[in-house]
């Protein structure tokens, strides 16, 4: 099974992914797992990453896709995946739409994960709290809310015109969340 998890920062999205992964036995790929790899490994693009983020810009569509195509080409990936935080906009949702036509593995589902917002902000601002980031006070946290909503708004749109999006409440414990998930996955894990 190929999927896709969506969700604003807090939502759970890594937490599930590890269960997932275990569950559907398939690897779960995170974008920012791979970077940071990539970067640490000083692969040809993670030295282009590791340049750009040391003059704070972001790293670039065209990067990140390298890094997941060289990712998705490797063995594990032949009975699917799990992709966590791509992708984030909708430049990133075609290009990975081409990628995987181009592999021949379409995504099967994205699945949102929904949180009320101001739930998002108390859980960022607890793990702020405990990993001692001053960063994250809830009008930084509520700005990034907001980007990731407008950035990623489009995303799910795709995903729904495409048939593909199943939205699961993302409120409750992490068994309870976790079972929405599969519950909305079964049938296609008995087709996949």
């Amino acid at each position: 099974m190929r999927l896709v998890l969506l969700g604003p920062p807090g939502s759970g999205k890594g937490t599930q992914a590890a269960r997932l992964k275990e569950y559907l036995q398939v690897p779960h790929v995170s974008t920012g797992d791979l970077l940071r790899a990539e970067v640490a490994a000083g692969s040809p693009l993670g030295v282009q990453a590791k340049e750009v983020m040391a003059r704070g810009d972001f790293v670039s569509d065209e990067i990140l896709l390298g890094m997941l195509e060289d990712r998705l080409a490797r063995t594990d990936t032949a009975n699917g995946f799990i992709l966590d935080g791509y992708p984030r906009n909708q430049v990133q949702a075609d290009a990975l739409a081409t990628l995987l036509k181009k592999i021949g593995q379409p995504m099967d589902y994205a699945v949102q994960l929904e949180v009320p917002t101001d739930l998002l902000v108390d859980r960022i601002a607890g793990r702020a709290a405990e990993e001692g980031r001053a960063d994250d006070t809830p009008e930084v946290v509520r700005n990034r809310l907001d980007k990731y909503t407008s950035q990623t708004a489009p995303v799910i749109d795709y995903y729904r015109q495409q048939g593909q999006l199943t939205v699961v409440d993302g409120v409750g414990s992490l068994d309870e969340v976790f079972s929405r998930i599969i519950e909305a996955l079964s049938p296609a894990k008995e087709v996949g």
